[in-house]
């Protein structure tokens, strides 16, 4: 295990000047922002429990979520605010900017832990240090952002140890990307978690209204605004990136119907801040499986085989192949990648409309040349299966 923090490592006087300061600061609030009440009433329920939990994908509004809580409780409740980057991976890192964000919220904790800190090789006898500290205070709310930037699983057993062990007056709040390597089915079980995802995230007719109207300055018809609330599906990002791309049209009601994950700014973004980031195993995957409207692991499989390469394919490469788009369905569902379970027993799933259709004009510039073959796969599959519609639809675009 790597070694945790010396005295010399975390935060005092001397040191905070060489942190990011603005680790430090929730980001100011817009000036016209979007109140959600239902969700701030989610998060003040949720402080009886240790830990709370909000999972989403890009551009859903958990950090300005968590923005706008702090500011509303500023005078009622300290607060620590830490947002993560991908050099915090380091435990001692990590944990300076831990002790130096409980400092703001506490003042004067990192100049009572660091003479307790003496090279100190393990979490399990740094964090009752602090802990004996902090349960001297009143209540605190501990809030880190983007932890999904964090891959070290000594950081992680450490932060199991941080939430099963907190005093009853804290609570540690985790925003992030996908799910936690963290043991949440324990905490469930002892409802001592709270969660927050996608769908709660979704911004409802009334927020997508508020917000085109007031943040973003624009009037659209009702119609015209339903329409838009749908086609980006309660995405906050989606709504910005759509109302920034409408303001210049005249006809909005014909923009608003074609637009599509292929729109420049809608491409950008998920091309940037989602597709760039996974490794190639997964764009391989998401470029063969998005001309399919629906999809479960069985379907998956049979889009799997490299397209250049049309033929029978055997028994045994099939069942290789079923195995890897389990794993990889799991994986995206995990880690929020735009991608809807259609039941409840996670078998059947499908992308955000406008995510596929990113994948989509991806696969079209990218492989031309795979696209008729993909489409008699599914229309192959479906077929056998017994699923008439879904196939003849296929055989038409092949």
């Amino acid at each position: 295990m790597a070694r945790l923090p010396s005295a010399a490592d975390l935060p005092s006087d001397n040191l905070l000047p060489r942190l990011l300061a603005t680790k430090l600061h929730a980001p100011a609030l817009r000036l016209k922002h979007v109140p959600r009440p239902r969700l701030a009433e989610q998060l003040a329920n949720g402080l009886h429990a240790r830990l709370t939990l909000l999972i989403a994908p890009a551009g859903f509004g958990k950090t300005t979520l968590l923005s706008q809580t702090i500011w509303a409780a500023t005078n009622t409740q300290p607060i620590a605010w830490l947002a993560l980057d991908e050099g915090d991976n380091d435990p001692a890192r990590f944990w300076m900017y831990v002790v130096a964000a409980l400092d703001r919220a506490v003042p004067g904790l990192a100049a009572q832990i660091n003479p307790l800190l003496n090279p100190l090789p393990t979490h399990e006898a740094f964090l009752p240090m602090l802990f004996s500290i902090l349960e001297q205070r009143g209540d605190l709310v501990l809030i880190i952002d983007d932890y999904h930037v964090i891959t070290n699983p000594d950081i992680h057993t450490a932060i199991a140890f941080f939430v099963e062990h907190l005093p009853p007056h804290m609570h540690l709040v985790l925003a992030s990307r996908n799910e936690p390597a963290l043991p949440i089915a324990r905490l469930r079980a002892r409802n001592q978690v709270i969660e927050i995802r996608v769908a709660d995230l979704r911004f409802t007719i009334s927020e997508a209204t508020t917000f085109l109207d007031d943040t973003m300055g624009l009037s659209l018809a009702p119609n015209t605004l339903h329409a838009l609330a749908e086609r980006t599906e309660g995405w906050a990002a989606g709504l910005q990136l759509a109302a920034l791309a409408i303001r210049d049209r005249s006809d909005q009601a014909g923009f608003v119907a074609s637009f599509a994950g292929s729109h420049r700014s809608i491409a950008d973004y998920l091309t940037e801040e989602v597709l760039a980031r996974q490794p190639e195993a997964i764009r391989h995957f998401l470029l063969l499986t998005s001309l399919l409207d629906r999809m479960c692991a069985e379907l998956c499989a049979h889009m799997l085989a490299t397209p250049e390469v049309e033929g029978h394919r055997s028994t045994i490469e099939l069942a290789e192949d079923l195995a890897t788009a389990e794993v990889l369905l799991q994986q995206l569902e995990r880690a929020n990648l735009f991608v809807v379970a259609l039941d409840d027993d996670r078998h059947w799933y499908r992308y955000h409309h406008l995510f596929a259709e990113m994948l989509r004009d991806q696969l079209r510039r990218q492989h031309p040349e795979w696209l008729s073959v993909l489409h008699r796969r599914a229309a192959l599959w479906y077929q056998a299966n017994g699923y008439t519609a879904e196939s003849i639809s296929h055989l038409l675009e092949a």
